[in-house]
């Protein structure tokens, strides 16, 4: 059974509310969906079992923390094989924030949130790309966030 099929329209809305506000009250989300706190609740409680809902927590603005380049790497592998291999070693280094396998011109596909160029340039020279397996990168350094969000609720189809 597709995941899509276990959602309703009241998930739909309760995952709209929550994906725009995670640390919005229960009794909140019952009083716009029409039910009870428990009902939020457990709808809640299920679809995160089920893997729709994968996580909650805050949004950190790294900027203001410090690191203020946000960066995509294309790495190249000897073979796609490795992949499996590079992840690990890609894991070690706190500012790979995602990991993606390809199609098109790289094997992989990675994002980091780093200091300054400097920063970036220490992490590629002395950590991406004595990866073993890794044959090449090309970085594309983000000059501004313009659109970010979650999949819109209200534009699902109902399976």
């Amino acid at each position: 059974m597709d995941r899509l099929d276990c959602i309703d329209n009241l998930d739909r809305k309760i995952l709209s509310i929550v994906m725009h506000n995670a640390r919005i009250p229960s009794k909140d989300v019952a009083q716009v969906c029409g039910v009870s706190r428990a009902a939020i609740h457990q709808r809640i409680q299920r679809m995160s079992e089920l893997g729709i809902i994968t996580g909650s927590g805050y949004t950190v603005n790294p900027k203001l923390l410090g690191y203020s380049t946000c960066t995509y790497i294309g790495v190249n592998l000897e073979r796609g094989a490795m992949y499996s291999n590079v992840v690990p070693e890609l894991e070690k280094i706190p500012e790979v924030i995602e990991c993606h396998f390809t199609t098109g011109p790289y094997t992989m596909l990675i994002k980091l949130i780093v200091r300054d160029n400097e920063h970036l340039m220490e992490l590629l020279n002395k950590k991406i790309q004595m990866i073993p397996g890794v044959t090449g990168t090309e970085t594309l350094i983000s000059l501004d966030n313009s659109i970010m969000r979650q999949i819109p609720m209200n534009q699902m189809e109902e399976a």
